[in-house]
């Protein structure tokens, strides 16, 4: 599973990294996460709000750290 974490480096999108890890060994799931910082290829997302999350090229998240269970909930959908 592709996932890309859409942000310029701030606290929040490192939380969100951090939790999608977390969740994704909680589950056994395996993910490839990418960060994704640069603002012109965040912005081609459509996303104006950072982090924004990308789980297999469809925007899923953006303006804030998801939550536990949003992050479940992808990664269950999408395996």
């Amino acid at each position: 599973m592709e996932i890309k974490v859409l942000g310029t480096g701030c606290s929040n999108c490192n939380n969100t990294v951090a939790l999608i890890e977390k969740v994704a060994g909680e589950l056994d799931v395996c993910v490839n996460i990418s960060k994704v910082e640069d603002v012109a290829e965040i912005a081609s997302y459509g996303v104006m709000s950072t982090p924004g999350v990308v789980v297999n090229d469809k925007v899923v998240h953006s303006g804030g750290v998801p939550t536990h269970d949003q992050v479940a909930g992808w990664l269950k959908s999408e395996s």
